[in-house]
């Protein structure tokens, strides 16, 4: 078990920046994502938790003590890679017993703490087979099973699942959450995948440029981003950008937009200038009724639900509607948007405008 603070983080390769100033805080027992695309600087800061990286500048903390500086073999870590890094050489069994036998437990403690791991991981009937015939998903399971026998107190997972298939990942996943939530260790995972984020993680930080764009839960990543990048980055089909100029007071709840007047979370700042007008695509609905108008330019029939792409006057539209409601191609349609799920943004700096939908959200810049 284990509490992280990280403080001030900062990590740079020659003069190029690869984490710059993040401060969070991973609780005990908690299921922690970093999320991000490729280059974000995850992957460096998962490092330097781990201790394969030192960083420039800034304290981590594992359980109160300040670790920054120390060598992995002191964090009392274990860490789990996209590329399993099995011993080929070794059965199962031996794999998974390797971290035990270096450290000298005698065998028969180290039997029954293979046989307990192999029992959570439900992989009694390989534990005398070799690796290299596994499939992924069972080369995955002795990966975890190697790194779950030490009882560390803390799991770090480099994208773990990245190897495996989409279906068979997605399998995983929900092993890997039950695994997690029946031994209760803290899990720090790195993704690029913001479904496996969403679906696995109790807290998210969203990464971009080796900044820390939010930090919260996926609730609120998802209903309250605080940047652009955020907004895009989370869901799919990612919130539509309606872009426009206005002049707002403190405690505004409409904005102007092509002679139409569109409902949002109240204001909490006045605002004069460029900005963007977010809203998810399910909460648009096409009505007869509503003013503001779009062309629909394309439907995307998925079961249950279809995407209609729609071109306004500010921008392109996707909506998420039933799949039984009727959107041809070339006629003009009302969208109705749903004013308390709506976000305002700073055009110029991709930042949420506060409001009351967005005043809690913590974030770091």
């Amino acid at each position: 078990m284990a509490e992280i603070v990280i403080q001030n983080l900062r990590k740079e390769f020659g003069s190029f920046t690869a984490v710059q100033s993040s401060s969070f805080k991973i609780e005990d027992g908690e299921f922690f994502m970093l999320l991000g695309p490729s280059g974000c600087g995850k992957t460096t800061t998962l490092r330097m938790i781990a201790g394969l990286e030192l960083p420039t500048a800034g304290e981590i903390y594992i359980n109160g003590e300040e670790v920054g500086q120390k060598p992995a073999s002191k964090r009392d870590i274990a860490f789990v890679f996209q590329m399993f890094a099995l011993y080929p050489h070794m059965n199962v069994r031996k794999n998974i017993s390797y971290p035990l036998a270096s450290q000298g437990m005698p065998r028969a403690q180290i039997r029954e703490k293979v046989a307990e791991v192999a029992q959570i991981l439900g992989i009694e009937a390989i534990l005398d087979r070799p690796v290299g015939g596994l499939s992924g998903g069972d080369r995955q399971r002795v990966a975890l099973g190697r790194a779950i026998v030490r009882n560390p107190a803390c799991f770090l997972m480099d994208e773990p699942l990245g190897a495996l298939d989409a279906e068979f990942r997605e399998h995983m996943s929900h092993e890997l959450r039950a695994l997690h939530d029946r031994i209760g260790a803290t899990t720090v995972y790195v993704t690029h995948d913001q479904l496996e984020a969403m679906q696995m993680g109790d807290k998210i930080v969203v990464m971009n440029h080796g900044v820390i764009e939010q930090f919260g839960t996926p609730q609120d990543i998802y209903d309250k981003p605080a940047t652009m990048f955020v907004a895009e980055f989370i869901g799919s089909p990612h919130m539509n950008f309606l872009k426009f100029h206005g002049s707002l007071a403190a405690g505004a709840t409409t904005v102007e937009m092509h002679h139409q007047t569109l409902g949002m979370p109240a204001l909490r700042e006045a605002f004069d200038g460029d900005m963007v007008y977010g809203v998810r695509p399910e909460h648009i609905r096409l009505s007869d009724s509503a003013g503001y108008r779009g062309e629909v330019v394309a439907t995307e029939y998925l079961g249950t639900t279809q995407i209609v792409t729609l071109q306004t006057h500010n921008g392109e539209v996707k909506a998420r509607i039933a799949s039984d409601q009727v959107a041809r191609v070339g006629e003009s349609v009302g969208l109705d948007f749903d004013p308390a799920t709506v976000t305002l943004f700073d055009n110029q700096s991709g930042r949420a405008i506060r409001s009351n939908l967005n005043a809690g959200v913590l974030s770091h810049g």
